[in-house]
């Protein structure tokens, strides 16, 4: 019996001490961050978290709501019907139909058909006081008329002041005064996790707030491409449910300032999927300043050529043994060509450099590039680190418009007028047609090209007798004209003889 409660007891007093060292161990590991970790320190990523900068309290959306949300508009645009050609070949007239009014025959025949009238909304925001809004490139473009809706129910004519489809920003004005207006926020300072709001009018609703958080930075999604072949993106990717309508719409953190503009959403099926996608306040600031000082963006470029991210081990071997440097994913952008009279060329910049930062600002994807440099106007002088052996090089570098100028673009008021979408020839097409260059007319648009009687698919040769072989020249010689009229000359391809057609100016 003794024995037996001698060996009770001891069992009871393993046990008792198995269970406080259990305890006691359990305490020790809970207070590291890893059970690989035996020091109880904090790993670096969380050392700054748990030192007194953890969430204390529940965000409250609602003074950066009622802030920003009387300053986001209702854009709501109509486009006239339109009557276009079939083929983009012109026009061969029937007087028979011409009696009846052809829009009826013109899809059987061969002749004109009609685009009916089209309707669309969006958003904008507020920027001014006295009535300038920030939008969309894609929500104004093309629109014949453009209403204005504030939150007090107030409906406005709005006009065009300028576009910028290669960073799809347009802005537009309405005639008012005293209105609310949003102030700008800093993207820079923007980080992964912030909640934003995200204000607008989707699907045709009244305002409407979502909220969110900022799930990514610097994405190019590739779809400004579809209205500009000089594209810059460089958006901010947030999980605030957005919409159709919610483009032009503002995006702002909780202090209700802004810091970007609603412009796309990545979705299967057209609806909110979960990402939206906004324009850094940053660009936006730049393009707007521009267009409304200048009439057009003041955009400059490096003239440089740079592998993409993501190179494969033989890619990359195959680039340093080229550029006889040497290069790691990562590091920043590996440039592989300068170009002749570039703003890199002049500076000293080299093939086989890596770029490593623009005034400071650290380079690693070419959306980062992008948007860096469209913070720059030609004239600028910035300084660009590159690294070249195992130095890093800071090289001064005088930003250019285009190969060796740095003259500020001047923006053509009867080029606006003229509307349509030129493009400079084909050069398989004019050497087809013993052509020094000229211009194709690809879209009629909503200017005055219109409403005369060119036809798409017309090249334009001459303008006002002069030659003109590229868009630049077309443009450039359009400038320098003094009368209200203009004579453009050229052909239509598959059709014989030259054509010659006078517009006025003044429409």
């Amino acid at each position: 019996m003794n024995l037996n409660f001698k060996n009770v007891l001891a069992i009871i007093s393993i046990s008792v001490f198995t269970s406080i060292m259990s305890v006691w161990g359990y305490s020790k590991l809970t207070n590291t961050t890893s059970s690989f970790d035996n020091d109880g320190k904090l790993p670096s990523n969380y050392a700054n978290f748990f030192n007194g900068n953890a969430p204390s309290a529940t965000v409250d959306f609602t003074p950066a709501a009622n802030t920003a949300s009387p300053a986001v508009v209702h854009i709501k645009t109509k486009t006239n019907a339109k009557r276009v050609e079939n083929n983009n070949q012109p026009r061969q007239r029937n007087p028979f139909f011409d009696f009846f009014g052809d829009e009826d025959f013109g899809d059987i025949f061969g002749g004109p058909r009609i685009i009916p009238e089209q309707k669309a909304s969006g958003s904008g925001v507020l920027i001014t006081a006295d009535g300038y809004i920030v939008t969309n490139n894609h929500v104004v473009k093309g629109a014949d008329e453009i209403n204005v809706t504030l939150t007090n129910k107030k409906i406005y004519k709005a006009k065009v002041i300028g576009t910028d489809a290669s960073s799809d920003i347009a802005v537009i004005k309405i005639e008012a005064a005293g209105l609310p207006y949003l102030v700008y926020g800093n993207s820079d300072e923007i980080k992964l996790g912030q909640w934003v709001l995200a204000i607008g009018y989707p699907l045709n609703l009244d305002v409407t707030i979502t909220a969110g958080i900022i799930s990514a930075k610097n994405r190019s999604i590739d779809i400004n491409s579809r209205q500009s072949d000089r594209p810059v993106e460089s958006f901010l990717q947030t999980d605030a449910a957005v919409n159709q309508g919610n483009s032009g719409g503002a995006l702002v953190n909780t202090s209700g300032e802004l810091i970007g503009i609603n412009s796309a959403i990545a979705s299967p099926t057209g609806s909110y999927a979960g990402y939206s996608y906004a324009i850094p306040v940053n660009i936006v600031k730049k393009v707007v300043t521009d267009l409304v000082k200048f009439g057009t963006v003041q955009r400059a470029y490096l003239g440089i050529s740079y592998a993409k991210e993501g190179l494969t081990e033989e890619d990359i071997k195959k680039l340093e043994t080229d550029l006889n440097t040497k290069y790691k994913d990562g590091d920043g952008l590996l440039i592989t060509d300068v170009l002749e009279g570039g703003a890199a060329k002049a500076g000293g910049i080299k093939a086989g450099d890596i770029l490593v930062k623009i005034n400071g600002v650290a380079i690693k994807t070419s959306p980062e590039l992008q948007e860096q440099v469209s913070r720059y106007k030609p004239g600028d002088k910035i300084t660009i680190v590159v690294k070249r052996g195992n130095k890093e090089l800071p090289i001064p570098v005088v930003m250019k418009a285009k190969l060796g100028v740095t003259d500020l673009a001047k923006s053509s008021k009867v080029g606006e007028k003229l509307g349509g979408k030129l493009e400079t020839v084909d050069k398989a097409i004019a050497e087809k047609y013993d052509l020094d260059g000229g211009v194709v007319v690809k879209e009629l648009g909503a200017g005055i090209l219109s409403k005369s009687k060119i036809e798409k698919g017309f090249v334009i040769t001459h303008l006002n007798e002069k030659p003109v072989k590229n868009v630049e020249e077309f443009y450039e010689a359009l400038k320098q004209v003094s009368t209200n009229s203009v004579k453009l000359s050229g052909i239509y391809p598959g059709y014989f003889g030259n054509y010659a057609f006078i517009l006025n100016l003044n429409e």
